[in-house]
């Protein structure tokens, strides 16, 4: 059987070059092909020695730093890679990739990590956030998205098997592309989160510092705490606003950005994590409950695929129904009450759900039905 495997654009390697990874896993003799490949020497690892096929958008000017300035030439350029000798496509797509054209002899499974959320419910957020609601360029920008909505519906129904990476993910295909989908949670390195079962008497956040993340409002649920200490780890754009939210409180502890091994070493350590994002899984998440740490989460989004509240038989954390800092507060007050409940080893044990094992064996045995 051959089998070729699309992602979207290569320039880093981060969460949806996690799941590419395992695919190569999945099947080792496949082709991997991508819009554009930027990727640094260094992070080439997870490729297996492969050399992925890509599109005229690599040869454009000034692609290797500015290649989204083609966002509307990729439906175009995904649509020139030539699948026709191939029995299995499998794409891994958060914009365009799952519009490669197949036939009906093929199979195209395409991996879900979202639908283009700038296109869709996050549009307002987008153009606020980049200063485009107004002016030449904002009509441009709005006029573009418009065009990738249109085209982003319709090549949704040229895959064979959409996957979602989250229950919530499914849900916003249904609500975009009118389909239904198969959930398999993404692959996540739990093997490097080891169980620690002794917990220290602090609450962690480690977190990009963006405003979606909302670090600010766990920052001050805490500055109302000062019997309870907070680590944050993180930097970012949004950090001002986060020290802001925390004033001079004296039991929040700011370490900015930290290696893995003390990364890892303060998630193993905590009394529990705190989440206050809405995330379309939430790869941290997991990585927390591998090291036997509890969750404290925001109830909308992955969290709610992930985090195993009371009354449940081995509960592994609690989720707060609203991103502020009243219901942050009420969280750990009730975190307090059923801290007893939640024991390392049920955490490790739900962890265990999305390791990288569990990603291979799903996919495969999906490809084999389909």
């Amino acid at each position: 059987m051959k089998v070729a495997i699309i992602h979207e654009w290569l320039d880093s390697y981060a969460g949806s070059e996690r799941v590419v990874e395992q695919l190569i896993r999945c099947w080792p003799q496949a082709d991997v092909f991508a819009v554009c490949d930027f990727l640094p020497e260094a992070e080439r690892h997870f490729l297996a020695g492969k050399t992925p096929k890509t599109t005229f958008i690599q040869r454009l000017p000034f692609a290797k730093k500015r290649f989204r300035w083609y966002l509307g030439l990729m439906p175009l350029a995904i649509e020139q890679l030539d699948m026709s000798g191939y029995d299995l496509v499998v794409s891994s797509s958060h914009a365009v990739a799952k519009g490669v054209l197949t036939g009906p002899g093929q199979v195209h499974i395409s991996y879900i990590h979202s639908p283009m959320r700038y296109a869709w419910d996050l549009q307002p957020q987008y153009l606020r956030e980049a200063g485009l609601e107004t002016g030449l360029k904002g009509a441009y920008t709005r006029w573009l998205l418009h065009k990738m909505r249109h085209w982003d519906r319709s090549s949704a129904a040229g895959v064979d098997v959409l996957v979602a990476n989250s229950a919530y993910i499914a849900a916003r295909i249904q609500k975009v592309w009118r389909r239904s989908s198969v959930v398999i949670h993404p692959p996540v390195d739990v093997e490097g989160f080891a169980l620690r079962r002794e917990k220290e008497d602090y609450f962690l956040v480690a977190s990009r510092m963006v405003p979606y993340k909302r670090v600010e409002v766990v920052a001050e649920a805490f500055a109302a705490m000062p019997d309870r200490r907070l680590v944050i780890v993180g930097d970012g754009p949004n950090m001002a606003a986060v020290r802001a939210a925390a004033g001079a409180a004296p039991n929040i502890e700011f370490r900015g950005r930290v290696d893995q091994p003390e990364l890892v070493r303060l998630t193993q350590g905590a009394r529990a994590c705190i989440h206050a994002a809405e995330e379309d899984f939430g790869i941290a998440m997991v990585e927390a409950q591998a090291c036997g740490t509890p969750m404290i989460a925001f109830h909308r989004g992955g969290a709610r695929d992930i985090v195993i509240p009371p009354p449940a038989e081995a509960p592994t954390g609690l989720l707060f129904s609203e991103q502020s800092a009243d219901s942050v507060i009420a969280a750990l007050a009730e975190f307090d009450a059923v801290e007893a409940t939640i024991t390392p080893e049920a955490c490790r044990a739900n962890a265990m759900r999305f390791s990288q094992q569990a990603f291979r064996s799903a996919m495969l045995d999906l490809a084999a039905r389909s």
